[in-house]
């Protein structure tokens, strides 16, 4: 049996997402059980150097949804980065599994050689598709999403394993 590009991306990248969600949903919650300003999570970020919450989730959503749609030959809906609420963060992850839900196998299956050129910065990084794929947007998903949720475990917020990996 073989793994399609579509079935390594995009179903994982929802799980991911639904899964922050269910993060971001706690990390609510816990500010208003200890009467935290909601902003001071939002804000916080592991190290000085490091990008805060808010970034974490807008990063992690820019990666899932126009990577999907580079591979897919599209371009992906774009998203101001103006969230600084919970329920605003929640509602771009949530736009963003909405967006990744309208792909097809059909739109990224066989996308495997094809030729993605990612401007980043001022420089411009040349991938093929199954590279693209496995070592770029799955990475840096996972990355802001673990970096999310250590973020809201750092600041006290009761999160285990189970909440990063979800349900089976």
């Amino acid at each position: 049996m073989t793994i399609s590009m579509y079935q390594a991306l995009v179903p994982s990248i929802i799980r991911s997402l639904n899964n922050l969600i269910a993060i971001l949903e706690k990390g609510a919650a816990h500010a208003e059980a200890r009467k935290i300003d909601p902003s001071i999570l939002i804000t916080s970020r592991l190290y000085p150097d490091m990008l805060p919450l808010a970034r974490q989730i807008q990063i992690a959503s820019d990666v899932a949804r126009k990577g999907a749609a580079r591979l897919a030959g599209l371009e992906a809906p774009q998203m101001e980065d103006t969230e600084t609420t919970f329920p605003e963060l929640i509602a771009r992850l949530q736009k963003t599994i909405a967006y990744l839900e309208t792909l097809t196998p059909e739109q990224i299956d066989g996308s495997e050689e094809k030729s993605i050129s990612l401007p980043v910065g001022k420089e411009t990084m040349n991938f093929e598709g199954l590279p693209y794929l496995l070592y770029f947007i799955l990475p840096n998903v996972y990355f802001h999403v673990t970096t999310a949720y250590d973020i809201l475990r750092h600041c006290g917020v009761e999160l285990g394993k189970r909440d990063f990996l979800g349900n089976p």
